[in-house]
């Protein structure tokens, strides 16, 4: 059988998952109420996290599928699944066109020398415009550097929802077919008799983990064949052994277990407790590593400490510093884009204190946000510090993480975004005009951006689109001009009132609404001045004998600014912790009203 490996990339939102579904249900490898977007999270936000395989058989040649995540802070996924296949699918939805993120995937498969197949998705939408997309797109792949060959990429034209493609737009079609034949024409062949006649070369490009088995390692058999309960080298800056005690491939989107895997197959293996993405599994010592895998490094670090909130321990199941702890540990053995730096010393809260679980770094805001949303859900209660960019110092010079940020917004917003990012140490490298939507392109410190979005998403009345991507480590910028809200700090312990609140909301936004508890020191809205305003929101209206009309009218109150992890870390300020628990986020300063 022949083996084809292939990645799904596209913009958030294209349709990838949906057609990759489309494809499964297909060939038949489709299992009722399973999605390649499993995770929770990736299902609410109806964005891919983490990269996923799955594998269908089409005329006796296995298709390996790997989904990729279409945003910058899981980038670090996407270029390792790139190494580890042999084209792309890039799936552009036919009425947005080419968006920022499909720049960002679509770079690093050109970078790599890889020949992408386009499909222009949604072809049904009232507003697709397919041919302009495919000219949008070339522009993209001239733009981005492609070769001549790379460019001359072939296009197919897509409808995932309905599970139908089309070589031509004009084309008759009720099934996917032609995608598949397409693929099988132009993504060269994995396998052949002269790599499986090779010693073994196998090399993971992502982690899993398996309560009874381990650490997994999601990996390519470039040569030769992989065995079940094989002794093995692992060959890296340094060689050690190990045995394989089980193989999986993929067969739709299950793991099935096998003896084998041969050159070219993507399998899963077991038994390798210290394994590592990058590294080289094989036989024969004597044998040359395959070339590294990069991983990206982290831009943002910030502390993950015990709640010791007046309302801490109320909600959470695992709260103890040790508990945190291990759950960070068995992250790592997953999260490659993640660091952890662990506290010494006590590992309990200490009375009067908080006890810090370590240092995190991450990719970015989404990255941690998402790291922290999946610790509530699992029962954890904790408070962190205000994300900070990572500073390394080289010759002497202090170098910071810089972004390149693309934006798609009206153009009425355009002077708005650039003055402000201006201010905050960007520079605008391209402007485009596309009909009444503008696309800038600005470069800056990451820095920058934090806490940013929020204000974007005022900005532009929810109506921009914003993406950044890391380019790497430059020279500090000087000092960087935010925007500065103060905070509004309660004075008092208790349930909030809406009489109160009614009487706080014209001197900023409020978090919480009526009924709310609060507690001295619980940071209950921003302050429109820039000042800090310490209020009671318990307190109630004095009740007097004499009425009048205007004490008789009704209290108009605001829907409050409901605070979100990600909200939160962006909003916040260095002398503040956000507090999550199961079931509540909340702003409060480190040091308590007493």
């Amino acid at each position: 059988m022949e083996i084809r490996n292939i990645a799904i990339i596209a913009h958030v939102d294209h349709g990838k998952t949906t057609l990759t579904d489309a494809l499964l249900r297909q060939t038949g490898a489709f299992k009722e109420g399973v999605s390649m977007d499993s995770n929770a999270l990736e299902l609410e936000r109806g964005i891919t996290i983490y990269s996923k395989n799955a594998a269908i058989n089409y005329k006796n040649t296995k298709i390996n599928i790997v989904d990729t995540p279409g945003h910058a802070d899981f980038g670090s996924e996407v270029e390792r699944v790139l190494r580890a296949i042999d084209s792309v699918l890039l799936v552009v939805d036919a009425q947005e066109g080419p968006m920022p993120q499909t720049r960002f995937v679509l770079k690093k498969s050109l970078e790599l020398g890889i020949k992408p197949i386009v499909i222009i998705n949604k072809i049904d939408k009232p507003a697709a415009d397919p041919v302009k997309c495919v000219d949008e797109v070339l522009e993209l792949f001239l733009e981005l550097g492609a070769s001549d060959e790379q460019a001359n990429f072939p296009v197919v034209y897509a409808n995932g929802k309905a599970g139908i493609a089309k070589i031509k737009l004009t084309d008759e079609s009720n099934d996917l077919t032609p995608l598949l034949e397409t693929i099988i024409k132009h993504v060269p062949s994995a396998s052949s008799e002269n790599l499986v006649e090779k010693p073994l070369r196998f090399q993971p490009f992502n982690l899993g983990y398996d309560n009874f088995l381990g650490r997994l390692a999601v990996g390519r058999v470039y040569e030769g064949v992989l065995k079940s309960g094989e002794n093995i080298v692992i060959k890296n800056s340094g060689t050690r052994t190990g045995k394989i005690s089980k193989i999986f491939t993929f067969n739709g989107l299950e793991r099935v277990e096998t003896s084998e895997a041969i050159a070219g197959d993507i399998a899963l293996v077991a038994g390798l407790p210290d394994i590592y993405i990058g590294e080289t599994v094989m036989k024969d010592e004597s044998l040359e590593a395959l070339p590294a895998i990069k991983i990206d490094e982290p831009t943002i670090s910030l502390n993950f400490l015990v709640n010791n909130s007046p309302f801490g321990g109320r909600e959470g199941k695992f709260v103890t510093s040790r508990q945190i702890r291990e759950y960070l540990e068995r992250e790592l053995e997953v999260n490659v884009g993640l660091r952890v730096e662990f506290a010494s010393g006590d590992i309990f809260s200490a009375e009067g204190g908080s006890a810090s679980c370590g240092k995190v770094s991450g990719r970015g805001e989404l990255h941690i946000a998402i790291l922290l949303e999946n610790m509530r859900r699992a029962g954890y209660e904790l408070q962190v510090s205000q994300p900070q960019v990572i500073i390394k110092e080289e010759g002497g010079e202090k170098l910071e993480p810089f972004e390149e940020v693309i934006i798609d917004a009206p153009a009425e917003y355009q002077g708005t975004i650039i003055e402000r990012l201006g201010l905050r140490g960007f520079i605008l490298t391209n402007l485009f005009n596309k009909e009444n939507i503008v696309r800038l392109s600005l470069e800056g410190p990451t820095r920058g951006i934090l806490g940013y979005r929020n204000q974007f998403t005022i900005d532009t009345k929810g109506e921009g689109i914003f993406a950044s991507h890391v380019l790497g480590f430059k020279p500090m910028k000087g000092e960087i001009r935010k925007r500065a809200t103060g905070s509004m700090v309660s004075m008092a312990n208790g349930k909030a009132l809406g009489f109160s609140l009614w009487g706080l909301q014209d001197r900023g936004m409020l978090y919480i609404g009526p009924g709310t508890e609060v507690y001295k020191g619980m940071v209950i809205g921003n302050t429109a001045k820039g000042d800090e305003m310490f209020v009671n929101p318990t307190k109630g209206k004095e009740l007097t004998n004499m009425r009048s009309k205007s004490s008789d009218e009704a209290l108009t109150l605001s829907p409050p600014y409901i605070l979100t992890i990600e909200r939160g870390l962006e909003i916040m300020s260095e002398d503040e912790y956000l507090e999550i628990t199961p079931q509540s986020v909340r702003l409060r300063k480190q040091n308590l009203v007493k």
